[in-house]
């Protein structure tokens, strides 16, 4: 491992209680160590790409699924495990033979039996896309120890514990005050929510926010309600519970399609086991009719693309576009009923025109 301070390449041995035995300095992630196999360097490498270089900021729980995604394509089982079983049932036999003990047998016997075992849970993707590190519990396993050497998060990664980030809604700016939000921006993760708050996207466009359908509704606000959801079951579900929810109001969604996201290389899904969508579930994406059957197989094993593993930078300007898009209609309507008087009111009383009523 290379010391994130003095840049020396240190063995196992040289670097006892993660402090580097060079130039003496504490570091916070050691991949022999640490379940994601970090290391500090591989941290700030792949912030500094979350931000942009440092022109957004992120929330950890994007930083989570940027530093899992190399775990997340692999399986449990790796390529070395099933060369190292074969590769022992043959030494093995070998031994066996030049021994004359055929009783040797049995262990070559075992150890192919292993190998075509692990060959076998890898071609079935035995764990693929079960983060090794859950969610949750990212903050204790990575950023506590590296706010304990370090003294803060990585550059440009919010501290959402903190109360000054969360997802109030923004006050609409402009000429959108009067008639209060322009619009409605709905999505179910709050760290998403903090994510476009600090980045000023619903006080740019003058959008309120809600976490659910229900809130949504009691937004002070006709105008239309943009649904961002993660690509997975549920996801796929909230744009249609919102319209049952707000009927005769206009619902967008806003989400990336499942198939759009399926055809991309570098996309990399997860799973969680505990989130395996029901019968009632899988019925209710059938009857949409907008899903192929693969697809519906893909979503019914509970496989999904959350919007935290998007990229920052590219999520914030799609929603941007499409926020941008939905703002100007609406402001356009408004500056319509404006010039007739129906959303103004004379600031300074002249004359009468009546004679003085």
């Amino acid at each position: 491992m290379i010391c994130p301070h003095c840049e020396h390449n240190l063995l196992r041995k040289e670097r006892p209680g993660n402090r580097c035995s060079r130039c003496k300095r504490a570091y916070a992630l050691d991949p022999k160590t640490n379940p994601l196999r970090l290391n500090d360097l591989r941290v700030r490498r792949i912030t500094a790409a979350l931000t942009d270089g440092g022109r957004i900021r992120i929330v950890p729980d994007q930083l989570w699924y940027a530093l899992s995604r190399k775990r997340l394509r692999d399986s449990d089982y790796a390529q070395g495990c099933v060369g190292a079983a074969f590769a022992g049932a043959g030494f093995v036999t070998v031994v066996s033979f030049v021994a004359e003990a055929p009783v040797v047998l049995l262990v070559s016997a075992a150890l192919l039996i292993t190998g075509l075992g692990i060959a076998v849970a890898r071609a079935t993707g035995v764990g693929k896309g079960i983060p090794p590190v859950a969610r949750g519990n990212f903050p204790a396993q990575v950023l506590d120890p590296w706010r304990k050497v370090y003294g803060a998060l990585p550059p440009g990664v919010l501290d959402t514990t903190k109360p000054a980030v969360g997802t109030t809604a923004p006050t609409a700016a402009g000429p959108t005050d009067a008639a209060g939000p322009t619009g409605v921006l709905l999505c179910d993760d709050r760290a998403v929510l903090a994510f476009l708050v600090a980045d000023g996207l619903p006080a740019r466009h003058g959008l309120a926010l809600a976490r659910s359908p229900v809130e949504a509704r009691t937004v002070p606000s006709s105008g239309p309600v943009l649904v961002l959801h993660d690509i997975d079951a549920d996801g796929e579900l909230l744009v249609r519970r919102t319209c049952e929810a707000l009927p005769g109001r206009t619902v967008v969604d806003a989400g990336p399609p499942l198939r759009t996201v399926l055809a991309l290389p570098q996309a990399v899904p997860h799973r969680d086991p505990g989130r395996k969508p029901g019968p009632a579930v899988v019925r209710a994406l059938t009857e949409l009719g907008t899903f192929t059957p693969e697809e519906l197989q893909w979503l019914a094993k509970g496989w999904r693309f959350p919007l935290v593993g998007l990229p920052p930078a590219r999520l914030l300007a799609v929603v941007d576009r499409v926020a941008g898009e939905l703002t100007r209609r609406v402001d356009a309507d408004r500056r319509r009923a404006a010039d007739l008087g129906f959303l103004t009111w004379p600031e300074a009383a002249g004359p009468d025109p009546a004679g003085g009523r």
